[in-house]
């Protein structure tokens, strides 16, 4: 298992970009692993889609029978993270980070999850399957579930100049046109979505409450001490159909139920999730946003990747923090192949390898790692012939080196500013 936990992607014509190897031996001669510090999302949970809800109320189908409560970890999504904890381990052993049944010290391993029952109990799938006999602890603030301030992203800003700053970078995100015109982009999605769930059959249509996700001119809500939201809009609504399909498509093994009789394809599946990864970008990913947002897992990062004892931390919480951490830094996910969420995939995760070289400095490889559509509907174990995606992602303005690594001391200062960028923002 040593050598599977990088990829590269190639372009072959018209074929999508994926392609894995392994590790060269030349690379393994030059390069020994020291740390990885992990960014995760939780893995599958369940919408509120019950009767009565918005989801409930916008179809006249049923949703599936979640395997959890609203908002939780369902089973599935707990067998495919312990799948992923017997990934990472196998990789570690491999690198001789660990050698296998190590039980590490408490400066060694740390495990760190947002107090929602989602996040902690990813993490503790993925503990079990990482290290077995090591009985690693969760560590979390709060009982479930009440949201952690490390990983809430809410703004601890929100003067009248940065509101102004960030509603022009937001609009931007459009064009000449706004967010009217960024939304008119993904009108197709939108009308996509509404006839995969009967939308004008549906007992909000038939209440006269709905008439279609075509209130194009979002506006979004931004107050200190809160997450950014929108005040107007159709793309709230329809983010939280986009994203309980997606998740109803992971669950349910028949895709024609899932889709609630209607035959689509995969490329169908990514335009209806395409909807809440826009979501994600409008509300988050705004440069002075995500520095406001992503300020305090910047700073815990930052820390990790420099601690001297530590050599493996993983931190469980949602893909707004991948979304706002990765925007703030300058690192550009997007178009993650054999992912129908091609920037925040369910379960995802941002992986920094510490890497000493051959002239005793410390460099650093940036992935996204994550299971495969297919992985996340037909759980199986991941190993050199089925493993998860490993995706290196660039970083803006930064150049690797000839074997695809950045030095620390260039990731560090593009951590520093990020960091600098918030203290920047006025209050």
């Amino acid at each position: 298992m040593k050598k599977i936990f990088s990829i590269i992607l190639i372009a072959l014509l018209a074929l999508p970009m994926a392609a894995q190897v392994k590790r060269s031996d030349d690379f393994h001669s030059k390069y020994k692993l020291k740390e990885a510090v992990v960014l995760s999302r939780h893995n599958i949970r369940s919408p509120l889609s019950g009767r009565g809800s918005t989801l409930g109320d916008l179809t006249p189908h049923e949703w599936v029978k979640w395997s959890a409560a609203p908002s939780e970890l369902t089973k599935r999504g707990g067998a495919c993270e312990t799948l992923m904890g017997q990934f990472f381990g196998d990789w570690l052993i491999g690198e001789g980070l660990f050698p296998a049944n190590y039980v590490p010290t408490a400066d060694e391993v740390e495990v760190y999850a947002n107090s929602m029952q989602r996040c902690i109990a990813t993490a503790q799938y993925f503990t079990s399957g990482f290290m077995p006999v090591a009985n690693l602890r969760v560590n979390h603030k709060y009982s479930p579930s009440k949201m952690d301030p490390v990983f809430n992203p809410c703004l601890t800003k929100a003067s009248p100049e940065f509101v102004e700053e960030a509603q022009k970078q937001i609009a931007a995100m459009g064009g000449e046109g706004g967010v009217v015109a960024y939304n008119e982009a993904i009108a197709p999605n939108y009308a996509l979505i509404e006839e995969v769930i009967d939308a004008k059959t549906s007992p909000a249509a038939k209440a006269g409450k709905f008439k279609g996700f075509n209130d194009y001119n979002c506006k979004v809500k931004l107050e200190k001490g809160k997450e950014p939201s929108f005040a107007s809009g159709s793309l709230k609504d329809a983010c939280s159909v986009s994203d309980a399909l997606t998740l109803q498509y992971y669950e349910e093994p028949d895709s024609l139920k899932a889709g609630f009789g209607h035959p689509l394809t995969r490329q169908q599946w990514k335009q209806i999730a395409e909807v809440k990864d826009a979501y994600q970008d409008m509300l988050f990913c705004a440069p002075i946003v995500a520095a406001n947002v992503a300020h305090p897992l910047i700073e815990y990062m930052h820390d990790e990747l420099n601690s001297d004892a530590r050599k493996f931390c993983l931190l469980v919480g949602h893909d707004s923090n991948i979304g706002s951490v990765a925007a703030a830094l300058g690192i550009e996910v997007k178009d993650l192949p054999n992912a129908i969420e091609a920037q925040t995939p369910i379960g995802g995760k941002m992986v920094f390898e510490k890497w000493e070289g051959p002239d005793g400095k410390e460099y650093v490889a940036v992935n996204m790692v994550y299971q495969t559509v297919d992985q996340l509907r037909d759980p199986s174990l991941l190993l050199v012939e089925n493993a998860p995606m490993v995706v290196p992602v660039p970083i803006t303005g930064l150049t690797p080196n000839a074997d695809g690594l950045y030095s620390l001391d260039d990731i560090n200062a593009r951590f520093q500013q990020a960091l600098a960028a918030y203290e920047a923002i006025p209050y």
